[in-house]
């Protein structure tokens, strides 16, 4: 495993939108293998490939709605799709491509998306909360979309410090 750098929202690649993955081989697995290695350096909760400027349709969530004393997990999502999602919530969101801002984002409650493992195989996931939004950022990622474009206004620092959000 590696660490890969972060593009930075000034990087054109975050702004394009990924093609499929079609070889589920062992590049394939050493990407998401790095992808795990970066955002847990990082101490993210999501990582889209295109995040490490590769343009493909790939991205791994954290998942924080674990039983008391179980370990969170990484959820590997290739080729992933929402096919469900209701509730809404609005809160504040970030990314490690724009370190620092964070913006008032309204997202759905929970998201069931449609993805491939590292093997090509079909399986669902559900998220709730932080999950859900985390689904929503990663696959707006694959799409060329930067949170900072969807939310409704950037927080300051003075509201961050305030632990309202």
């Amino acid at each position: 495993m590696a660490l890969r750098n972060i593009l930075t929202q000034d990087e054109p690649a975050l702004y394009k939108k990924c093609r499929p993955v079609t070889d589920f081989n062992p590049r394939l697995h050493q990407l998401l293998d790095d992808m795990a290695e970066t955002l847990t350096k990082a101490n993210g909760v999501g990582l889209a490939a295109p995040q490490v400027g590769v343009l493909r349709r790939a991205v791994l969530v954290l998942e924080t709605n674990v039983p008391e004393g179980e370990p969170e997990r990484v959820i590997e999502l290739v080729n992933p799709e929402i096919i469900e999602s209701s509730g809404e919530q609005n809160g504040a969101e970030g990314c490690l491509s724009v370190p620092g801002e964070y913006g008032l984002v309204k997202r759905p409650m929970k998201v069931k998306v449609r993805a491939q493992d590292r093997f090509g195989n079909w399986f669902e996931a559900e998220g709730e909360g932080l999950t859900a939004r985390c689904f929503c950022h990663e696959l707006d990622h694959l799409e060329g979309i930067v949170f900072t474009s969807k939310a409704e206004r950037i927080l300051s620092q003075e509201e961050l410090d305030s632990g309202e959000y």
